[in-house]
């Protein structure tokens, strides 16, 4: 989960405008939500930064879903404008992921390859499922968007769309993270205990510290954004309970911000000064600037191989 939550954080990049998650796959998140990512596949072709950075990190759960996607003759590179990624708890199965692509591909070509190859669908409600690579399965919300999964988290987000089970705008929280990023071109938004990991994650050997048990429980979620504008900037805000909690956690990542950098090579001594760390009321924000070159030499430093796992 580590792995998946900094990796997220790193494919948050914004290029120009895009638009807000569609209402059709915001309707399948379930309530529990860990993580949702929203990706413009049109603001990462335009860098060739974050292009750089979306194969060095990005996240298993996304790699499956491109192969997933060719499988039934869907250009990744052409077709696809926007991708979400949505992984939620479950009590008997752990956490589950649901993908919603919209493009310019189109359901009835997509469907009549399929009928050419044989291919039939299975019922599940009102939803025709069909078969995909990977082991999982599909189902179209409309002529330009379709959902996939495994077949048990395609059911979980198809029954919280049909009312079975409680839906994202009923967790306040998140939906408040939501707000904050939705609109972007990338995005992602993490949980209490998703948050509190990633920043564990984070400060390393300072979250064995006594303290920092305490402190940890006042995380409540947290969210990210990137943009490839203007060079490299991130944008990191991790929301607590109060003032006092984002003061103190502010000072323990400047802290290890010092740490690291009596060790670190000129390029990662770069990257560490080219980031800030501030709290503003109860909120912790970490802004970081880089131009491309300097980024891309971050990239292959062993810091960024240790902060990227």
């Amino acid at each position: 989960m580590k792995k998946f939550c900094f990796a997220a954080l790193l494919l948050c990049a914004a290029v120009g405008y895009a638009m807000p998650m569609a209402s059709s796959a915001r309707a399948l998140v379930p309530a529990e939500i860990q993580q949702l990512i929203g990706i413009d596949y049109r603001a990462l072709k335009d860098s060739p930064t974050a292009q750089a950075l979306k194969q060095q990190v990005l996240p298993e759960d996304v790699k499956q879903a491109e192969p997933a996607l060719k499988g039934i003759g869907i250009n990744t590179d052409r077709d696809l404008d926007q991708l979400s990624v949505a992984s939620f708890r479950t009590e008997k199965k752990g956490i589950q992921a649901i993908y919603v692509a919209q493009g310019s591909f189109s359901a009835k070509v997509v469907l009549k390859k399929l009928k050419l190859k044989k291919i039939s669908a299975t019922k599940y409600g009102t939803s025709s499922l069909y078969p995909m690579a990977n082991g999982m399965v599909m189902t179209f919300l409309d002529d330009n968007t379709l959902a996939f999964s495994t077949e048990d988290a395609l059911h979980s987000a198809l029954d919280t769309r049909d009312g079975k089970r409680m839906s994202l705008d009923t967790n306040s929280t998140m939906v408040d993270q939501m707000t904050a990023v939705d609109g972007s071109p990338l995005w992602s938004i993490l949980d209490q205990k998703g948050s509190q990991a990633m920043m564990a994650s984070a400060i390393g050997d300072a979250s064995k510290v006594g303290d920092f048990d305490s402190l940890k429980k006042r995380i409540l979620a947290s969210r990210y954004t990137m943009s490839f504008q203007d060079g490299v900037n991130l944008d990191l805000t991790v929301v607590t309970s109060d003032s006092m909690t984002a003061a103190t956690l502010s000072t323990i990542v400047k802290g290890v911000m010092l740490y690291k950098k009596l060790s670190a090579s000129p390029v990662e001594k770069t990257a560490i000064d080219s980031t800030t760390v501030d709290s503003d009321s109860s909120n912790v924000m970490l802004h970081f600037k880089s131009d491309d070159q300097k980024f891309q030499s971050l990239m292959h430093s062993p810091l960024f191989a240790t902060v990227s796992r």
